[in-house]
């Protein structure tokens, strides 16, 4: 499965870049060939290979469950493009 122009330039669109033509032709051609790789990685044979849950040897490690003073609402706020009073606004990108 290949990426297409207009799919790169919907994703554009979500994230908010604003590409120039040659840049969504750079990206376009860059995430097909990571997608490329990604589909490459199916083609292995895995059969004989012990599944992993991390590539390393770690412990959960967690803190005390205590109440701790929060960031400031205004200060987190501050530099939202729309907000109201308690929160970010955003457009709706999942229909209506």
């Amino acid at each position: 499965m290949g990426l297409t122009r207009d799919q790169v330039n919907k994703v554009a669109l979500l994230a908010r870049l604003d590409l120039t033509e040659a840049e969504l032709a750079t990206m376009t051609t860059q995430l097909q060939a990571i997608v490329g790789y990604v589909e490459s990685l199916g083609e292995l044979n895995t059969d004989a290979i012990t599944p992993l849950s991390h590539p390393h040897e770690v412990s959960n490690v967690f803190r005390d469950d205590t109440v701790v003073p929060s960031l400031d609402r205004e200060a987190i706020l501050a530099n939202a493009p729309k907000r109201d009073a308690e929160c970010y606004l955003v457009p709706a990108v999942l229909g209506e």
